[in-house]
């Protein structure tokens, strides 16, 4: 990691090349993304291509959600499925051992798949859980597909700095895990005493994490001095960060960098995370293109379906294994 990050290290990327098929185009992307990704592991995008209109109704059900009686949305809780999809109530998700739950409300979704789909008997694929709220599903799922086209096209420029073919991450994450996570921070009670977090101090343990936010600030990331410095989109813009497994995978050449939420404004803080991660099956091992003559990977190869599992027991009260 470098030295120290500012806030205007923190690189805002036009990707409306994304899709042109333009090889000089993508080429340029890669090497703004790759700088990124080795510097601060953060980076946020415009020109992204997932219409306004899209995020604007996702805030809106995501708002209808959180309003209804704890009853209601308790009857999707995640505590009772064995897929970690569902509602997470305040206090349920603990990032940080050392620190209480965090101080937020969550739902989460995967890949919606019939019943009859040869993958829905995945332990970690399978159902999602819908409250009885009209639109809501389909909110979520059309703005689910839009990013998850929008996360795998991102890992072509990536791919091209990793020095691998533009599609080599394709087959490995599409359709991928996808699991969208809406949340909602209510304000801090108080002076931030470094107790009680929105979100604790962490990495993101999965590949790439695409954050759409509303202008409720909250989220910062840590500089290697210890600093913490705010995140903040662009109007439009998504932030996007490196996680662990993506680290893992680059044998440490992207860097996953710790941040937090901490809500200091009188206002509830809304925002959407969409995990364009690996699908179930895939093999992650470190990138033979990353690695010099003799040198040993720092990881050992693992399924992204035990290696998932593994992290999000970690943070979850454990669940019998399906």
């Amino acid at each position: 990691m470098i030295d120290a990050i500012s806030a205007d290290r923190i690189p805002v990327i036009d990707v409306g090349e994304l899709r042109s098929g333009d090889r000089a185009a993508l080429r340029a992307l890669a090497d703004a993304i790759g700088r990124a990704a080795r510097d601060t592991g953060f980076f946020t995008i415009v020109n992204h291509g997932v219409p306004q209109e899209a995020v604007a109704a996702l805030f809106a059900e995501s708002r209808r959600f959180f309003a209804l009686p704890v009853e209601e949305k308790q009857r999707v809780s995640l505590a009772t499925t064995t897929n970690f999809r569902g509602y997470g109530a305040i206090g349920y998700e603990q990032l940080d051992p050392a620190h209480p739950g965090d101080a937020k409300e969550t739902f989460e979704i995967g890949l919606e798949l019939p019943s009859d789909d040869p993958r829905y008997a995945h332990p970690l694929l399978g159902p999602n859980y819908w409250p009885d709220l009209p639109g809501f599903r389909e909110t979520l799922v059309h703005y689910q597909s839009l990013l998850r086209e929008l996360g795998i096209a991102l890992h072509r420029p990536i791919a091209l700095d990793l020095g691998l073919d533009p599609d080599f991450f394709t087959p490995l994450i599409d359709p991928g895990l996808s699991n969208l996570r809406v949340l909602r921070y209510p304000p801090h009670p108080g002076t931030f005493d470094g107790t009680q977090y929105g979100a604790a101090p962490h990495t993101d343990y999965g590949v790439l994490t695409l954050l759409a936010q509303e202008d409720v600030s909250g989220l910062e990331l840590r500089t290697s001095s210890g600093e913490w410095l705010p995140v903040m989109p662009p109007p439009g813009g998504f932030v996007c960060n490196i996680g662990d497994c993506l680290m893992r995978w680059s044998n440490h050449t992207y860097v996953s960098t710790p941040h937090r939420v901490v809500n200091r404004t009188p206002r509830d803080r809304y925002s959407a995370a969409f995990f364009a991660d690996p699908n179930p099956e895939t093999i992650v091992d470190v990138l033979p293109t990353l690695l010099a003559p003799g040198e040993t990977p720092r990881y050992a190869a693992t399924s992204y379906a035990d290696y998932f599992r593994s992290r999000t027991e970690a943070v979850f009260p454990l669940k019998p294994k399906a």
